[in-house]
């Protein structure tokens, strides 16, 4: 507690000073420069307390050689510079109370057993410092600002494989940053190997994407996406035309009283057996055809959603020639469109033949969903159950239009 301002001069005053031991100049004004003269301590010096000076990095050019233990707190060290000091015999080294950013590495201090660097400005301290500085029995790095991130992960790690080498654990080593984490202990903190691996977060990540691409790729193709895709796009661009063209007439006037969707190969069953029975006879009954029907001009799809529209239901008549019709599904496709739309009940299935699940294309999955919740008309081969089958058929279509 003097006035001492200069350390190269004050080890100028021990260097004749043959059996001085032990020296404390703590609490001085003391500071040392590079561009100071080169400092002479007395050789038989093993104890320096410096502590509470003005001292900054340079410090470490103007200390005894033959120095073992070495007070430097409350100082304004920021590192301790590499090839500066080699101090062999050191074994007792205290910073605490410094501005060290990151613990000190022992390449100039190769006999060092006890290190403080408590209270200085350290987030993340090296992981390898029991490598770097296999002699150290103790280290104080408590009271340091922490910041909890994957790399505090390694130095977690190193106070689990040295053996209770670090001193205060783990009261001492609490996380600073971030906020959330603030006042948790070191002990506590944990993050996943995956959190903190970049390289396996990338492989992880790249490695999903590619399976939820080949995921969604495979779903496409087998449920036919792109297809649905484009027919929902047709029948928005028809809905569209159809507003410009005619906006007064967007109130859809029931004309028929249903819709007849079949395949070509099933004509033969449709113009000698359905048309004849419904359209004849009691109650006369319209029926929408695509032969006789559709506006010439307009597109196919333009007209099967046009006449969809127009009907009170559409019969649907299935049989492996339908499932194997790209127009029959078409039209399912935007019935069952209406279906959900307008919530109504405005689909009839008559099954003219026995479809095996097994021959219906994954893209058919409406068409497997309708037959699994909905009752369908089945066409009797024996002509004595036919009465009946009309008669159920005429019931589900009656309306007055």
């Amino acid at each position: 507690r003097n006035k001492f301002e200069s350390l190269s001069k004050v080890s100028f005053m021990t260097s004749r000073m043959k059996s001085l031991k032990y020296l404390d100049i703590s609490s001085n004004l003391l500071s040392h420069d590079e561009a100071d003269v080169q400092c002479q301590w007395a050789e038989s010096l093993t104890e320096l307390d410096l502590s509470s000076n003005q001292l900054m990095d340079a410090v470490f050019e103007c200390l005894p050689v033959n120095i073992k233990k070495l007070n430097l707190q409350n100082n304004h060290i920021t590192s301790v510079p590499k090839g500066m000091a080699e101090l062999k015999s050191l074994k007792e080294l205290n910073l605490a109370s410094n501005s060290l950013a990151d613990l000190p590495g022992c390449s100039g201090f190769t006999s060092l057993e006890f290190l403080n660097v408590e209270m200085n400005s350290i987030l993340t301290p090296s992981a390898d410092f029991f490598q770097s500085c296999p002699r150290v029995r103790e280290l104080q790095a408590g009271h340091n600002p922490f910041k909890c991130s994957c790399e505090l992960q390694d130095f977690i790690r190193l106070e689990r494989q040295s053996g209770g080498k670090l001193f205060g654990w783990p009261a001492a080593y609490v996380c600073e940053y971030p906020e959330d984490l603030q006042g948790t202990q070191l002990k506590d903190f944990h993050l996943t190997e995956l959190a903190c691996n970049t390289v396996l977060l990338l492989v992880t990540a790249l490695l999903l994407t590619l399976v939820l691409v080949a995921v969604v790729a495979f779903l496409c193709i087998y449920l036919d996406v792109p297809w649905y895709v484009r027919m929902t796009w047709q029948w928005t661009q028809t809905k569209r035309r159809a507003w410009h063209s005619h906006p007064e007439e967007q109130e859809t006037v029931l004309q028929f009283h249903a819709f007849i969707s079949y395949s070509e190969r099933d004509s033969l069953w449709v113009k000698n057996e359905l048309i004849p029975n419904l359209e004849k006879g009691e109650g006369c009954v319209q029926l929408c055809q695509h032969e006789r029907n559709f506006v010439p001009g307009k597109s196919i799809v333009e007209n099967i959603i046009n006449c969809i529209e127009k009907s009170y239901k559409s019969i649907f008549v299935l049989s492996p020639n339908f499932v194997q019709s790209e127009w029959c599904h078409y039209e399912l496709y935007f019935a069952h469109h209406k279906l959900f739309s307008e919530n109504s009940n405005s689909l009839i299935l008559i099954l003219l033949e026995p479809i095996p699940p097994y021959i219906i294309p994954a893209r058919y999955h409406k068409l497997k969903a309708l037959m699994a919740k909905r009752t369908y008309l089945e066409w009797p081969k024996e002509r004595s159950k036919r009465p009946l089958f009309w008669a159920n058929l005429r019931a589900a279509i009656s309306i007055n239009l």
